[in-house]
């Protein structure tokens, strides 16, 4: 029997994030259909990000990536890309973990919280962080 999990990530992405790790991004939330050139499509094999609309998950999968005002610095507006995605992956498919915090840490706007994961029955979830171009887990 496989189990499930619920997969969170929920972070800003530096406003000058290259057009090619957003255009990944972009195809693993399902927003495009071609993946992109420049992933090696043994590493990245499928949207990974892309909501299931018969997900399991209450309220269902979400994914969304948007360039988002960050507020006023130096009279100038500031921005930055908002990604959040919510989806239920099965066990086999946690390895696709890593792939996924591989392509955002570099690119982290501000360190710390990222988002989580958590088996469905699990009331603790496993804390992911972001830190200078880097990822680590944090138990709760």
């Amino acid at each position: 029997m496989s189990l499930h999990f619920e997969v969170v990530f929920t972070c800003f992405l530096r406003g000058d994030t290259p057009d090619a790790v957003l255009n990944a991004l972009r195809w693993h939330l399902g927003l495009t259909a071609e993946r992109p050139t420049v992933l090696d499509p043994e590493e990245h094999t499928y949207p990974v990000l892309a909501p299931d609309p018969d997900g399991g998950l209450p309220g269902g999968d979400f994914a969304s990536l948007r360039r988002q005002s960050r507020g006023f610095a130096a009279g100038r507006e500031l921005f930055a890309w908002g990604l959040f995605s919510r989806n239920c992956w099965l066990d086999d498919e946690m390895g696709e973990l890593v792939t996924i915090l591989d392509l955002l840490a570099p690119h982290i706007e501000e360190p710390g919280y990222g988002g989580y994961f958590r088996e469905e029955y699990d009331s603790e979830p496993t804390v992911f962080t972001f830190a200078n171009g880097t990822y680590g887990p944090l138990k709760l």
